[in-house]
């Protein structure tokens, strides 16, 4: 029987490695060089050199665990952003943030990341745009314009990068400009939901010396989610009963005697609006200084993240009496339950506002009283960014061997979200939320190399300013509160990578790394009905460490070669960014991890076969977790607020964390006093540790036949994840297991010159569980199919590609978000898109 444990089992060690290409014959990152013979032949798999140890080395003689992938072959298996990248790299976990965290990329690698876009916390997988340092889960989702390659480092990562990362890193490396020849290309694709894009770019020498290039990109598409007007739609369906007086949101579809509605559609989410435009300048300054610099400009309009309820708990809804007060005014028997569930996931009811005019009175409601500052909100379904940044980079040669690289670079992003936590047409609580950094950051590498020592050494410094200006507007909690924050982050680092190579196939790697980080922190969270409820309070995150890391590789042979490695990593320390009471602000410590990995890899049957594998074990010695629970609602006074709930300790057994529940009709009966409860967060440290394994592989059995995959398997175990009380004993977000495939065969057509090459592309994702305390939240274990057949014309350089993503239509969540733990009646969940047709025509020039 094949089990999890023998798949991590020490037999495994014999094929352990790290880092898989995916590139056809033809397809480079940063160089490749043809068989040994140099002679035409066979078509067997290349020797691929990349850059992650600051040094170029060959993919199969690093001993990193990394992925490499070329921007043709992320076209082939149709990724085009950062948050496909998952589908095709072991034990990595990228997907769009749920709609509550704006617009960016929650990254998780081996089972560590970070989710929340919040600038209170640091990002668990670093980004780096040619070489530039990007610090923010918001605007995470590069659409990946004008690529080179990308290289996705996993395990933590300090000793050859800028920034400390603690679960790895995704370098982003655009095309550079050429300064041998003009080029360019022009790209149209159409497809599902009026899908329209254009990609297009310029390569223009200007002398033996000096080259640019341009790219730019516009995608449009309508959202794949519609959302309905519910009073129209429940007359459409034939129950108007259960609109009971809410009124019509969109004056369009009033159903009145001369004119019926065809459809309800008032709007959209999922869509895309997208413009980006690229310029880069490479200076030959000397035989020995190059010079380049970039910049970028980036404006996106899209639509909110498709959101929807998929289940409401009416006891919970009658239970609040500020909600039962604005459901009274639109009938008897009028409630927040099922009718607002619409049955198809692609459809939501949601608005984005406040039906309740601002500055009404609403008896029994602690929220409508009368304040012109009350009611009457109406938001947006779009989430625009604003995302632009300009580098500069300099590499001089000091000798034929030592090479001093000085790159630095600003980036400003400013970007605006809403989300409408009920997902229905009332308010029962919409935020809006505007975050913005700017940022410089500047490192100075030196790198030197010889037969026997290849070294690394450099500084790094970062600083930034970012503000966070929310307005949360809770009719359901009874407030309003005005959040602005400002953050300050300060990142300053030395850090040295030295190998030595005391026999002819023996390397020992030593490195070490000093950080000094800060975070000043100015929070304000006002409540508008009192000053007693304010949040106001500076604080500063800060922390100084070394992280080390060391290995030993050995190469059996030219095909084979083995590594074992060890290595520390850090988070900065934070604390509590969403209070929603003076007595939930408490800090977060910082994370702290050890990792060990043991790898091979080797190329085998005369280079038509490449196996690349790692097993590794993670000990997350400091480790902060958040516990979603309730506590009591305090008032003005300073006590809590009357109501029919008390708290209970929470079922996942963290001492001092609480829940609530409602009073039975007994106890109220029999005077057990009772309070209203309001959603609390509570942080605690609960070490664990990681143990997985992954594999890679590329094949060439035929000469046009390329087959590709990776598999992934890790496991958390933590002590808190085994409380008697916890439903779901494993980490929250994260699947057992991934695995991907792809297999494409070129058929060579001399009618048509040139050739077509169909290719099938499998996805895997193990079961998630999103709930500790319930498995109804669990997305079921799913496979996605994408299939690509694309005409190559040789004599016009045209391309042209037709295929389907989704192929099979698989239906299934990319999150979860159970706001009924925060003690919302509701629990809403993200649709992935379903099956999308393409067809895109390629020219170059």
């Amino acid at each position: 029987m094949f089990t999890p444990t023998r798949f991590i089992s020490p037999s495994l060690i014999a094929f352990v490695a790290a880092g898989a290409v995916y590139a056809q014959s033809g397809d480079t990152i940063a160089e490749s060089q043809a068989s040994s013979s140099g002679a035409a032949g066979p078509e067997v798999l290349q020797d691929i050199v990349i850059t992650a140890t600051r040094h170029k080395t060959e993919l199969q003689t690093t001993p990193l665990a990394i992925t490499a992938v070329t921007s043709e072959t992320l076209a082939e298996r149709s990724i085009t952003n950062t948050a496909d990248l998952a589908s095709i790299v072991p034990n990595a976990t990228f997907r769009v943030t749920q709609g509550a965290f704006g617009k960016g990329v929650s990254a998780f690698i081996r089972g560590i990341g970070q989710g929340d876009t919040n600038l209170a916390s640091e990002p668990g997988v670093a980004y780096y745009i040619d070489d530039v340092y990007y610090p923010l889960i918001f605007g995470s989702q590069f659409d990946l314009l004008d690529l080179d390659h990308v290289e996705v480092l996993r395990g933590p990562q300090g000793t050859l990068f800028g920034r400390n990362a603690l679960a790895g890193a995704v370098n982003l490396v655009s095309r550079a400009p050429d300064m041998n020849e003009s080029s360019a290309y022009v790209e149209l694709t159409t497809g599902r939901y009026d899908r329209f894009d254009v990609r297009a770019g310029l390569n223009l020498p200007l002398g033996d010396n000096l080259a640019v290039r341009f790219s730019g990109v516009a995608k449009k598409r309508t959202g794949y989610q519609e959302r309905l007007d519910f009073r129209c739609e429940m007359t459409r369906r034939g129950t108007p009963e259960l609109a009971g007086n809410f009124p019509y949101a969109e004056g369009l579809v009033l159903d009145t005697d001369n004119f019926t509605p065809e459809s309800c559609v008032i709007g959209h989410l999922g869509g895309e609006d997208v413009h980006a435009l690229r310029g880069t300048l490479l200076w030959q300054a000397t035989p020995r200084l190059a010079v380049t610099i970039t910049g970028d400009y980036l404006k996106d309009e899209s639509e909110n993240q498709a959101d929807q309820i998929v289940s409401i708990n009416e006891n919970t809804a009658k239970a609040n009496a500020n909600l039962q007060a604005i459901v009274a005014l639109y009938g008897p028997g009028f409630n927040y339950d099922q009718r607002f569930i619409t049955g198809n996931p692609y459809q939501t009811y949601a608005t984005y506002g406040d039906p309740i005019p601002a500055g009404t009175v609403v008896p029994g409601s602690t929220f409508y009283n009368g304040s012109i500052l009350r009611g009457g909100l109406r938001y947006q379904g779009i989430s625009p960014m604003l995302n632009w940044g300009y580098s500069a980079k300099a590499v001089f040669s000091v000798t034929d061997n030592i090479d001093l690289t000085i790159v630095g670079g600003y980036r400003k992003v400013d970007t605006v979200f809403s989300f409408d936590v009920d997902g229905s047409p009332l308010a029962i609580e919409n935020t809006r939320n505007n975050t913005g950094e700017d940022h410089t950051s500047g490192e100075v590498r030196l790198t030197g190399t010889s037969a026997r020592f290849d070294w690394t050494t450099g500084l790094f410094y970062y600083r930034g300013h970012g503000f966070v200006h929310t307005t949360l507007v809770s009719p359901y909690n009874g407030i309003q509160r005005y959040q602005n924050n400002i953050y300050e982050p300060d990142s300053k680092a030395v850090y040295a990578n030295v190998t030595v190579r005391p026999l002819e196939r023996l390397s020992l790697t030593v490195g070490g790394r000093y950080s000094d980080d800060e975070k000043p922190v100015s929070y304000s969270n006002l409540l508008d009905a009192s000053p007693a409820g304010d949040i106001v309070f500076t604080v500063n995150p800060a922390d100084k460490r070394f992280d080390w890391k060391a290995g030993v590789d050995y190469q059996f042979s030219d095909e084979t070669m083995a590594y074992v490695s060890a290595a520390t990593g850090f988070r900065l320390p934070s604390f509590n960014s969403r209070p929603l009471q003076p007595s939930q602000v408490t800090p977060v410590p910082g994370d702290e991890i050890l990792s060990y990995e043991v790898g091979v890899k080797t190329d085998m049957f005369d280079r038509r076969l490449r196996l690349n594998a790692d097993i590794f074990y993670t000990d997350y010695k400091t480790r902060p977790t958040t516990l979603s629970g309730q506590e009591y609602r305090i008032g003005p006074d300073g006590q809590p607020t009357p109501g029919q709930q008390v708290t209970i300790p929470h079922p996942a057994g963290v001492e001092g964390a609480t829940v609530c529940r409602t009073l039975t009709a007994e106890e109220i009966a029999a005077g057990v006093p009772g309070f209203t409860c309001i959603g609390r967060s509570y942080f605690v440290n609960t070490p664990g540790k990681v143990r997985g394994a992954e594999l890679e592989f590329d094949a060439r059995p035929l000469d046009a036949l390329a087959i590709n995959g990776s598999v992934g398997y890790s496991k958390f175990s933590s002590p808190d994840l085994e409380a008697p009380t916890r439903v779901n004993r494993r980490l929250l977000g994260i699947p057992y297991w991934t695995a991907s495939a792809g297999v494409q065969y070129a058929f060579q057509t001399p009618s048509l010159n040139g050739s077509i090459t169909p290719r099938l592309d499998w996805f895997y994702q193990g079961n998630i569980a999103y709930s500790a305390i319930t498995t109804a939240y669990n997305q079921p274990a799913y496979s996605v199919f994408n299939a690509r057949i694309t005409y190559t014309n040789d004599d016009g350089d045209i391309t042209v590609a037709a295929g389907a993503t989704n192929l099979f239509d698989k239906f299934y969540y990319r999150n979860f978000f159970t706001l009924a733990e925060l003690g919302f009646p509701n629990v809403q969940a993200q649709p992935a898109p379903p099956r999308e047709w393409f067809l895109s025509v390629k020219k170059r020039f």
